[in-house]
């Protein structure tokens, strides 16, 4: 990379002391510098991304050299290390490695997130590094836009974090970035070149914040025309810890956008969620008078209860079915489950028996002829 940078160093005095035009011409397009190959990657974490835009140095030199087990502590040295140009160019006198090759290294965070744990702004910065046998410091810079690290000004620097190397039987011919461990809220960006790989965690800890203001802004457009998207809106608001409120008025839009058994229904779930038990089966007993609801949508209601641990309720709407729906299958099918809980398998079989014949031919049927089986061995058929 060095002789790389002399290369550019000769060129660049050649147009200086050639040019005796417009100081400021187009240049052309070349080959890149050392045919360091440019390249960018970007990964999203929910609805942040981070993207690392870098020059990706060869193991084997321009010239053929394998250059296998000179690269840590030789090629790039450790530490903060001397500018091996300083003064004639550049403002640094000791640097850190560009951790990369050609421009600087840039990473750039479309929102705030944390690195290793600690707090760094959305924006574009510089990346610089500073290997060490044991231990490396990652550096974010605001100065991104110089060439490498010979302008490297320690005063820009925004965050300094430490993190550890791993060596790896991976061997990699050309330096590169890439992401693991990817979740919805982090992931862990690795440099990984020759034997060698650095990871530094990047987290996003306001996703639920992230979702809720776009969840927010979208349904005040055209999403908010679809009342499937203030059912969806409110079952996710439910599941975090701070938007309860607007979970109930989200089922709220989404029963006055379209009233139906589904809508008033979802309402009544999303209550029961939050603890609210009686105002839940209030509002669930409206839907189930709703011309709308129907014996196989009450039945699944009672499932998805019995999915949110609710067994005690889910028994409730089981029996509401039932009395209310007489001759459906499925409600003669929710009773089996009723009894199943409460261990009395003679009348569960009695039951799922019964919804066996009325089932139509099918999944549903087959779904039955399952459960009737685990219940004639004694087994509890509901979660």
């Amino acid at each position: 990379m060095r002789s790389s940078f002399i290369r550019l160093i000769t060129l660049t005095l050649l147009v200086v002391v050639a040019g005796t035009g417009a100081p400021f011409a187009q240049g052309l397009t070349t080959p890149p510098n050392g045919a360091n190959q440019r390249a960018v990657v970007t990964q999203y974490m929910g609805l942040a991304s981070v993207t690392i835009d870098y020059h990706s140095p060869d193991v084997t030199s321009p010239a053929g050299e394998d250059r296998t087990g000179k690269i840590w502590g030789q090629l790039v040295p450790w530490g903060i290390a001397p500018n091996p140009f300083y003064p004639g160019f550049g403002s640094a006198e000791n640097m850190p490695w560009r951790a990369g090759a050609n421009e600087n290294t840039t990473i750039t965070f479309s929102h705030d997130v944390e690195i290793e744990g600690e707090p760094l702004a959305a924006g574009t910065y510089a990346l610089f590094m500073a290997p060490g046998e044991s231990e490396w410091t990652i550096i974010f810079n605001k100065n991104s836009s110089a060439w490498g690290s010979f302008f490297y000004d320690p005063s820009l620097d925004v965050l300094q974090v430490q993190v550890q190397p791993e060596k790896t039987d991976d061997f990699r011919e050309w330096l590169t970035y890439e992401f693991d461990d990817r979740q919805l809220d982090t992931a862990r960006a690795v440099l990984h070149w020759e034997n060698l790989r650095v990871p530094f965690r990047i987290s996003v800890p306001t996703q639920a914040e992230l979702y809720h203001e776009t969840m927010t802004m979208e349904l005040t457009g055209a999403a908010g025309f679809n009342f499937q998207n203030w059912i969806q809106a409110s079952q996710w608001a439910a599941q975090q810890d701070a938007y309860h409120e607007d979970a109930v008025k989200w089922a709220d839009a989404a029963v006055t956008a379209n009233t139906t058994f589904g809508t008033i229904s979802n309402k009544a779930q999303i209550l029961w969620q939050l603890g609210r038990s009686e105002e839940a089966m209030e509002t669930f007993e409206q839907a189930m008078e709703h011309p709308t609801a129907n014996a196989v949508a009450v039945h699944m209601a009672a499932r998805g209860l019995q999915a949110q641990g609710q067994l005690d309720t889910a028994n409730i709407i089981f029996r509401k079915n039932y009395e209310k729906n007489p001759g459906e299958w499925p409600v003669d099918f929710g009773m089996a489950r009723v009894y199943a809980q409460e261990g009395d398998f003679e009348k569960a079989l009695e039951h799922a028996e019964i919804a066996l014949g009325r089932a139509p031919d099918g999944p549903q049927k087959q779904n039955v002829e399952t459960q009737i089986e685990r219940l004639e061995k004694g087994e509890n058929i509901n979660p």
